[in-house]
């Protein structure tokens, strides 16, 4: 017999489903910015092509760009300013910090797992220790984010925030780095949600999951 057992609090639901989009905004609008001056390369290859620009629409749009960029970095940075105080307070922190030696080397086996090398996962918690790394590892670099650019975004007013991070130049590759990690959790975050079912997706919506008789929420 199945039964519906919480899994994530009404909270926890909220801010995931408000930093979601708004991270998404947030690249959206950072690449019309970093359109006008396209600097990085893998040896003389453009990162991003101007004909990849022209697809997406991203072309001419600095200003809207820059605007929309400033207004969801306020959003952003309540909505994790936030979740991080929720977390602290509520004791939810102890779900998602790594606490074991062996926390890497479990997240390798529920790598192995996932991609189905390895029958067994190893044991977990509320969440797995993959997961535990990358939640963990997102908010590391959304204070990354924050510093960096507001570093590039202000580097006369705050000449000290872009000294401690090794000058402007560096903040703003910092600040690209960070960015184009964010894109690489999104793909490896969506693809952990198939993988899990729709059991685990609804979970992050409804907040309930159905757990059969023996099995560990």
């Amino acid at each position: 017999m199945a039964k519906l057992v919480l899994k994530h609090l009404l909270a926890i639901r909220w801010f995931h489903w408000v930093n979601f989009p708004i991270l998404f905004l947030m690249i959206w609008s950072g690449m019309m910015i970093y359109w006008a001056y396209p600097v990085y390369h893998i040896g003389p290859v453009p990162l991003f092509p101007q004909w990849l620009f022209a697809i997406l629409g991203l072309k001419f749009r600095l200003a809207e760009g820059m605007a929309l960029h400033f207004v969801f970095m306020w959003i952003f940075i309540v909505n994790g300013v936030l979740y991080v105080a929720y977390t602290l307070f509520s004791g939810e922190w102890r779900y998602l910090v790594p606490r074991s030696r062996s926390a890497f080397r479990d997240a390798w086996h529920v790598l192995l797992h996932d991609l189905h090398l390895r029958k067994e996962a190893p044991p977990q918690e509320k969440y797995n220790a993959a997961q535990q790394i990358a939640y963990s590892g997102i908010v590391v670099m959304g204070i990354g984010s924050l510093i960096t650019g507001l570093a590039i975004y202000k580097p006369a007013q705050l000449a000290w925030l872009a000294a401690l991070c090794g000058g402007y130049e560096f903040a703003r590759l910092m600040h690209f780095v960070l960015t184009m990690g964010y894109l690489g959790f999104f793909v490896v975050h969506v693809g952990q949600v198939i993988l899990a079912g729709w059991n685990n997706f609804r979970s992050m919506v409804i907040g309930y999951e159905l757990v059969k008789d023996g099995e560990q929420s």
